[in-house]
C-alpha cells in the first residue's frame, strides 16, 4: 500500500509548497491534495523532486469552493466550466505525474435555480462520458467519490453502489472509484464487507481514511482501522491510501497512529 499525506488537511502549519518536504521528513513517500492550483505546477514539481516523493491524487477544480460549490459535473448550466476545469486538472496531473484525478459531482439541494435530480444525474453521466473520451490518450484515471450528506448536504453521489453502477455503465478504462472510508462509514457502515465486495472488482483505484465522526486521526475513530488495514492486506490491496484527516493537535503530534496499524 502507498500511504499518502493529504496536504490540504495535514501540515497546514506550513505554507502549501513547504508541506511536501515536511511530509517527506516524516517518512511519507507519497502525497495528495484537494486543489494544488494556488501554486504553479513547476514550483510543485521542483519541491516534489527535492523531497523525493510521488503524487498520487489531486482534485479537478470544483468551482467556487468558498461560495459553496462542491463540483461541476452534475450541473447542466456549467458544462463549459466543467470542461475548462478538466483541462486544467490534466495540465497539473501531467506536470506532476499524478495518476489519479478526482472529479467532484456537485450539489443539488432542490433550489429553484438548480436542476432536478434526474437532470443532474443525466448531466453527470454525460460529462463523465465526455471526460473519458476527451482524455483517453492521457495517462490519467479519473475518479468519482461518494461523499456523505452530513458534511455536504445535497451532494449528488452518496453510496458505493451508485458510484460502481456509474463506472460499470460508462465502462471506460480511465474511470474508477475513489473509496473514502470516512464517508462510507457515515453513509453506509459495514465497511469491511464493502471492501470485500468492491476491491476485487478492480474498480477501486484509490482509498482515503480518517477518523469517524470528527475526521481526525484514524486512531480516533468509531471505525476500527487496525481491522481495516488487516482487511486491505488480506485483499492484497496495493494502491494508494490517502490520509485525508484533520489533525486534532498538530500534524506531527498525531502521527503515532501509523505504528499501530498494519501498513
Amino acid at each position: 500500500m502507498k500511504l499518502a499525506a493529504n496536504l490540504s488537511l495535514m501540515y497546514t502549519e506550513w505554507a502549501f509548497v513547504d508541506r511536501i518536504a515536511a511530509a517527506a521528513e516524516d517518512g511519507f513517500k507519497h502525497v495528495e491534495c484537494m486543489f494544488p492550483y494556488e501554486c504553479a505546477p513547476e514550483q510543485l514539481q521542483s519541491a516534489t523532486n527535492r523531497a523525493g516523493v510521488d503524487w498520487l491524487l489531486i482534485n479537478a477544480p470544483c468551482g467556487n469552493w468558498s461560495g459553496g460549490d462542491r463540483g461541476l459535473a452534475c450541473l447542466p448550466n456549467r458544462r463549459d466550466e466543467f470542461k475548462e476545469a478538466a483541462y486544467r486538472a490534466a495540465e497539473y496531473a501531467l506536470a506532476l505525474r499524478v495518476p489519479h484525478v478526482h472529479v467532484l459531482a456537485g450539489v443539488v439541494n432542490g433550489q429553484p435555480h438548480e436542476p432536478s435530480i434526474e437532470d443532474a444525474w443525466a448531466c453527470y453521466e454525460d460529462n463523465l462520458r465526455w471526460l473519458c473520451r476527451e482524455m483517453a490518450h492521457l495517462p490519467i484515471v479519473w475518479l468519482i467519490e461518494p461523499i456523505n450528506t452530513r458534511d455536504v448536504p445535497g451532494y449528488l453521489l452518496n453510496t458505493q453502489a451508485q458510484a460502481h453502477a456509474m463506472v460499470m455503465r460508462i465502462d471506460a478504462p480511465n474511470l474508477g472509484v475513489q473509496m473514502d472510508l470516512y464517508h462510507c462509514q457515515i453513509m453506509e457502515g459495514d465497511v469491511i464487507r464493502k471492501l470485500e465486495a468492491y476491491l476485487p472488482t478492480g474498480r477501486v483505484k484509490h482509498i482515503q481514511i480518517a477518523g469517524v465522526p470528527e475526521r481526525h486521526e484514524p486512531d480516533l475513530s468509531e471505525l476500527h482501522y487496525p481491522r481495516v488495514f488487516e482487511c486491505l492486506q488480506a485483499l492484497a490491496y496495493q494502491g494508494g491510501v490517502g490520509c485525508e484527516y484533520r489533525p486534532k493537535q498538530g500534524t506531527r503530534a498525531g502521527l503515532h497512529w501509523r505504528s499501530t496499524m498494519r501498513i
